[in-house]
């Protein structure tokens, strides 16, 4: 694996919609061609190509020059916990400029406070040709959301709870002549003369945190979003180094998990049934190719896992031991909130056998609820044997996470058998 390739995507990634563009390059770098969903496919053997959907998610497929009937998919997320910016989001605070935002997934809010941040996104504008997107990314220490001190608040280590919207607004600025109101100011950031007028936008904060890499060895990763995108990267560095032949090989990177996926571009969405309808169709004429492929096929659902806290084992299950460094974790759950099931559990097993890679195994405290990803939200929409895995890291959700280097590219390997071998 290049690893620092995936450094340089982490620390590009400041949104979903820079995720998605970040891996589009990679993609075009690699030779894939793109196709418009407002248009018909037309595809050939031995080609590969990608798609996008809303500028936050994608999936991109490799078809073999033998066409065999089955589809190996490998899906991770492109969003991550965060506060969204409100639209008109001006407001005054003592005379300081802030701006109104609520929260993105279930973050952990006192991670975010105290900290430099800025604002990336995309931004929808009006030129001559109509309405257009614009990526923004204020690579500039522009805000902060500043604690009460402990002089004011004497129960802030005692379990203070955070009001959200009270407690989680930026300042960034006095107020004064140089800022009139945000539209205006995005407008000026964007430094595109063919915008005339900035008419809506999607634009979240991100801390100005760098990923970086610390331990004795500089063994492990510190980095913001590693949830989900060190899965969203080493993946897809999998998926493009893979040289397999016995499937049409897929990658889907989904937005708006963290949120229920439950949107056009999530995975509770028609986006992957629909991309492999396409598929199916243009190169198959069965009448049921797509059932045949999907039943021949198999979904890897890659979402980060819990590794055991050190300082809090008692948290873990006591027959998990999930350590940083051990290898990929394949996640269970008697709800289903996880799709790995025997059958699913043993062809990972097996690929990591045949590879030798190290894998690991990861249940909830049984009076522990977890969370759902994206196997089973997807499988409502199209079914595959599937199976959970993830890279384990710790502070999951927080500003920044933790995890180790050795995982990242154990899942870059992993995926990579995957596509050749299952």
């Amino acid at each position: 694996m290049n690893f620092e390739w995936f450094m340089k995507a982490m620390g590009a990634s400041h949104s979903s919609y820079h995720a998605v563009a970040f891996v589009e390059r990679a993609l075009k770098d690699a030779g894939f061609r793109t196709l418009d969903e407002r248009k018909p496919y037309r595809l050939e053997a031995g080609k590969s190509y990608y798609v996008k959907r809303n500028d936050s998610s994608l999936i991109a497929f490799c078809i073999p020059k033998t066409k065999p009937m089955k589809f190996l998919v490998a899906s991770a997320h492109s969003d991550s916990p965060t506060f969204r910016v409100k639209p008109n989001p001006d407001m005054e605070k003592k005379n300081l400029l802030a701006l109104n935002v609520e929260g993105y997934g279930g973050m952990i809010i006192p991670s975010w406070l105290d900290r430099p941040l800025s604002i990336a996104g995309r931004v929808v504008v009006e030129t001559e040709q109509g309405i257009e997107s614009r990526l923004l990314d204020i690579d500039h220490d522009l805000c902060v959301i500043p604690n009460v001190a402990i002089h004011m608040n004497r129960d802030i280590n005692s379990g203070y709870a955070y009001k959200q919207g009270v407690d989680t607004i930026p300042f960034f600025g006095n107020k004064g002549d140089v800022y009139s109101n945000f539209m205006d100011w995005i407008k000026e950031s964007l430094h595109d003369d063919s915008v005339k007028n900035v008419l809506s936008h999607d634009l979240y904060l991100y801390v100005r945190e760098t990923p970086r890499l610390f331990g004795l060895e500089d063994e492990f990763l510190l980095s913001p979003r590693l949830d989900d995108l060190s899965s969203a990267f080493s993946v897809l560095d999998g998926f493009l180094s893979a040289k397999g032949e016995n499937a049409i090989a897929v990658y889907s990177l989904f937005d708006n998990e963290e949120v229920g996926s439950l949107t056009r571009q999530g995975a509770n969405s028609t986006f992957l049934r629909e991309t492999l309808s396409r598929i199916a169709a243009s190169l198959f004429d069965e009448k049921d190719a797509l059932s045949i492929m999907a039943a021949n096929g198999f979904h890897l659902s890659v979402d980060n896992a819990h590794a055991n806290h050190p300082n809090h084992p008692e948290l873990s299950d006591p027959t998990t031991d999930v350590r940083l460094g051990g290898g990929i974790v394949l996640k269970y759950n008697a709800a289903q909130h996880y799709t790995t099931d025997g059958y699913s559990a043993a062809v990972v097993k097996r690929i990591c056998s045949l590879t030798n890679l190290p894998y690991q195994e990861f249940t909830n405290r049984s009076d522990m609820r977890g969370g759902s990803t994206l196997g089973n939200i997807s499988n409502s929409e199209i079914s595959f044997a599937s199976a959970d895995i993830g890279i384990p890291q710790l502070a999951m959700h927080s500003a920044v996470e933790t995890c180790a280097k050795s995982d990242v590219e154990a899942m870059a390997a992993f995926t990579r058998a995957y596509f050749e071998r299952a």
